[in-house]
């Protein structure tokens, strides 16, 4: 790399904003950039409960099953953007709060970067097929590889709590250390 594109690279601010970001959300705003971020999740997985509870609680039909936001505003359940819009900001959010977790809290927030990843990537693929109208396998609905096998309602259940565990446990970690001794 020449000294010009170092120095290109350096200087440009939008790239430098973003490292400020980051830098602040890892440093002095982390406790409370974490806590927002938990909240989002919580109120999503909330969501995916309360549709279950609709589901096999209550025993709506599977359509009408759209959680509490849904109960207001139908369209905006069905809509792809919102599901994968919160797919994004979870991905967005285990990238940017890596550099704050190391040791355990590190290995157990990759395991649920990467299961939000291929998450991430569900939506996307469902994304894609709602904005081109071209549904795969012959669906009538835009379906995901694991709608192959599993409904939508539980499948998105069951990733979230797939990505909720390490996540947890990592945090855990994260905000109590192990021991480690200076004999080892």
């Amino acid at each position: 790399m020449t000294t010009t594109t170092k120095r290109s690279i350096q200087s440009n601010p939008i790239s430098n904003g973003l490292r400020s970001l980051v830098y602040l959300l890892n440093g002095r705003w982390h406790k409370p950039a974490m806590q927002i971020f938990m909240v989002v999740i919580a109120f999503h997985l909330l969501e995916h409960l309360v549709q279950a509870y609709q589901l096999w609680g209550l025993g709506w039909p599977r359509p009408k099953c759209l959680g509490l936001l849904g109960l207001g505003f139908p369209w905006l359940m069905k809509s792809e953007w919102l599901h994968y819009g919160h797919a994004l900001f979870m991905l967005l959010g285990f990238a940017v709060f890596r550099p704050s977790f190391v040791g355990r809290a590190r290995l157990w927030w990759d395991i649920g970067f990467g299961l939000q990843f291929y998450h991430h990537f569900e939506h996307a693929l469902l994304l894609g097929q709602a904005i081109i109208h071209e549904n795969l396998f012959d669906s009538p609905v835009p379906i995901s590889i694991g709608q192959i096998w599993f409904p939508r309602l539980e499948l998105h259940l069951f990733y979230n709590f797939m990505i909720l565990v390490p996540m947890l446990i990592a945090m855990y970690y994260h905000r109590f250390p192990p021991y480690q001794s200076k004999n080892v």
